[in-house]
């Protein structure tokens, strides 16, 4: 994706914090303030989402409930319109409605994204099966 140079000013206490978190994210001081200011944009534009760091990096999560990935792969496999679609989820998950929607309306915008997420978590989870199943054979 094209990038374009931004200039701006921070408070120095703004740039303390963002110096400290780079610190201790291994991220350099450029590309933790890309990546917070996307991730603040996105949860502007998306309330109910947030963006919580775990071992596999970071994702999107629901405020209240769990990663958007996790919502995103029942309702990707059911047919109807919205609500329809939202309701049945939302049955299936015991998910609230309102996270559901959420969760539904962050995927309409970034579904790719969400999908790849889905496919590198199947890989590695067959990985994992296959290693588990080469332990348990017996030895020969």
């Amino acid at each position: 994706m094209p990038t374009k140079h931004l200039t701006l000013r921070v408070s120095e206490e703004s740039l303390r914090r963002l110096d400290r978190e780079s610190a201790r994210s291994n991220e350099n001081r450029s590309e933790l303030a890309k990546r917070l200011i996307d991730e603040g944009l996105r949860m502007e534009s998306h309330p109910g989402i947030y963006f919580k760091r775990g071992s596999a990096g970071r994702r999107p999560a629901l405020v209240g409930g769990p990663d958007v990935w996790v919502v995103a792969r029942v309702f990707r496999e059911l047919e109807g319109g919205f609500e329809d679609v939202v309701k049945a989820t939302s049955e299936l998950t015991e998910l609230p409605l309102h996270i559901v929607r959420n969760a539904m309306r962050y995927y309409s915008e970034f579904g790719p994204e969400i999908d790849e997420w889905i496919r590198e978590l199947d890989a590695y989870a067959e990985r994992a099966e296959a290693t588990w199943l080469r332990e348990q054979a017996p030895k020969q």
